[in-house]
């Protein structure tokens, strides 16, 4: 086979020292804003290894690439199993516009699901022993949704930091569709000085890291094993576990794919750690999941999914405007179902 090494920048093959010849890179995936390569490497001793390098240009691109590494070395710290050990991230020697994010490649599995038990049990296991710096909710850096990039800034409430990367998402929708929304303007007042305090202010939530765009398309099986799962391209911070489980594992969209949802594992979820008490938890489902607002920034020239957050909205203003919440605590998960 011949020999590809001169296909690679001088900065990637920089941060591979013990390669001495690179025997394959093949066009793996790609997105609107990047595309994903299989690097396949001959060592010197003769051994190979296999890498996947994502590549992306512009601000956007070195970001998002940046988030990622970040994201991902956050997430690896706490389940090294549970995602793809990331190796470095940076940008072109010969082209300042385009950057890379190497870490190690899986072969997967189609069309297989990860067993229920074993995912929410690495699930579990990083939101409940990672631990956020100095208690506080966000990231130290930006990590992007898709090409949505969220306001991590450190925040002592998840009251307050879940308003602000509300707002950030509300800002990008209607720069991205070139103008604002006149019905979900009229809604925003209420939902942001009477719905979001009145539900998420009683909670008392320890920050975890949470991989925050955990849908099928960013967990696969990895071939050749019992069903192991591994999770990749995360948007990492340190936020409330129960926007990942009820906003994103509980929210996916059917499709033809047997990996079309994760609700096998929503179900064996709350078994593995305590939840808030269900009257309270039961009453924010609806404003936790951001998923169709993230959806309305990513895709702002689709109506439909602004519209989903219009009447979501609507529904919890409707609901909760005028209304006294008790006070929380906790209970066993069997309680309340």
């Amino acid at each position: 086979m011949a020999s590809d090494l001169m296909r690679l920048d001088p900065n990637v093959l920089a941060a591979l020292p013990n390669v001495v010849d690179v025997l394959n890179v093949q066009e793996v995936a790609r997105s609107k804003w990047a595309k994903g390569m299989r690097v396949t490497a001959r060592n010197a001793d003769g051994t190979e290894d296999v890498y996947f390098m994502k590549i992306s240009q512009g601000d956007l691109g070195k970001n998002a690439i940046m988030g990622e590494f970040e994201g991902t070395s956050a997430i690896h710290a706490v389940t090294p199993e549970f995602c793809p050990k990331p190796i470095t991230w940076g940008t072109f020697k010969h082209d300042n516009d385009t950057h890379f994010y190497l870490c190690t490649f899986y072969d997967f599995a189609e069309d297989i699901m990860p067993h229920p038990e074993s995912f929410c049990a690495d699930l579990a296991r990083l939101h409940t022993q990672s631990k956020s710096p100095a208690g506080k909710f966000g990231f130290h850096c930006t990590t992007y949704n898709g090409d949505l990039p969220q306001d991590n800034i450190w925040s002592d409430s998840w009251e307050d930091f879940f308003a602000t990367g509300t707002r950030q998402a509300l800002k990008v929708r209607d720069e991205r569709a070139g103008s604002k929304s006149k019905e979900l303007e009229a809604l925003l007042s209420a939902f942001f000085d009477k719905v979001i305090p009145r539900l998420l202010k009683p909670l008392d939530i320890t920050p975890a890291l949470i991989h925050r765009d955990l849908w099928y398309g960013n967990v696969s099986v990895v071939e050749g094993t019992n069903d192991k799962a591994i999770v990749y391209d995360p948007a990492a911070f340190y936020g409330h576990n129960e926007l990942q489980t009820n906003s994103e594992i509980g929210d996916q969209r059917a499709t033809d794919s047997p990996r079309s949802s994760l609700m096998p594992s929503i179900r064996v979820f709350p078994s593995r750690i305590r939840w808030m008490t269900m009257t309270i938890v039961s009453s924010s489902t609806r404003l936790l999941r951001r998923f169709n607002l993230n959806a309305a920034a990513l895709l702002p020239n689709q109506p439909r999914y602004l519209q989903m957050v219009v009447d979501a909205i609507m529904e919890l203003n409707t609901t909760f405007t005028g209304c006294e919440m008790h006070d929380s605590h906790e209970i066993d998960p069997g309680q309340g179902k």
